[in-house]
């Protein structure tokens, strides 16, 4: 399937241009309607998986479009790193689907920022990678070193929630369900990641775009 440069270059501004609007709209949204004090406020927000994750999307897609040889442009082309971070960004899709969209109705601008971060992004990541991503080439050893990331992340909100009371997500949320249903939910996420993973390898050493 042959799809021109100049196609895909436009496909990667408008990634990193609706990431980055989402991320920062989000922010500032936020910020309109915060309750604790400002550096709070921030690092809160910054502890969202969703937000951190549409981070990496935006800054993956504005180094593409940059061009210019640094050290993450090395790192951004190297075979997996795509697929990682498609598997990273599709999770937050599907658990915000499954987990977290009747919890709440967002109106006007956060509508429009939710929809982006969980639905509309995820999708379009999903696609750019189908099309252009450097898939046959990822090894199946990289999967573990793919887990880190997400890993690190509930060690992160679970000693970070111990210390401060919060937590970004109810299914996380150890003063409400406790520790032990906590790593257990936390579990059947890791082990999502991981299946994940091996879907996303094995689908992209099969297909033949």
């Amino acid at each position: 399937m042959i799809i021109s440069k100049t196609l895909k270059d436009k496909l990667v501004f408008v990634g990193g241009t609706l990431g980055w609007f989402a991320i920062v709209v989000q922010f500032v949204l936020m910020m309109q309607n915060r309750v604790e004090s400002l550096t709070e406020t921030t690092v809160r927000f910054f502890s969202y998986f969703t937000i951190l994750t549409n981070c990496l999307v935006a800054l993956y897609f504005s180094v593409l479009w940059y061009k210019k040889p640094i050290f993450l442009l090395s790192r951004f082309e190297k075979p997996g790193f795509l697929t990682a971070t498609t598997l990273y960004i599709t999770i937050v899709g599907i658990v915000y689907q499954l987990l977290l969209r009747d919890i709440w109705e967002p109106t006007g601008m956060q509508r429009i920022v939710d929809e982006l971060l969980h639905s509309i992004i995820p999708t379009y990541v999903l696609v750019f990678w189908i099309i252009y991503g450097n898939k046959k080439d990822v090894s199946w050893r990289a999967i573990p070193s793919w887990l880190v990331y997400p890993l690190c992340y509930l060690i992160f909100i679970l000693l970070r929630g111990r210390l401060s009371g919060f937590y970004p997500y109810p299914f996380v949320d150890v003063s409400e369900l406790g520790l032990e249903k906590v790593l257990t939910i936390s579990g059947f996420l890791f082990l999502a990641f991981a299946i994940g993973a091996i879907v996303f390898v094995g689908f992209g050493k099969s297909i033949k775009i």
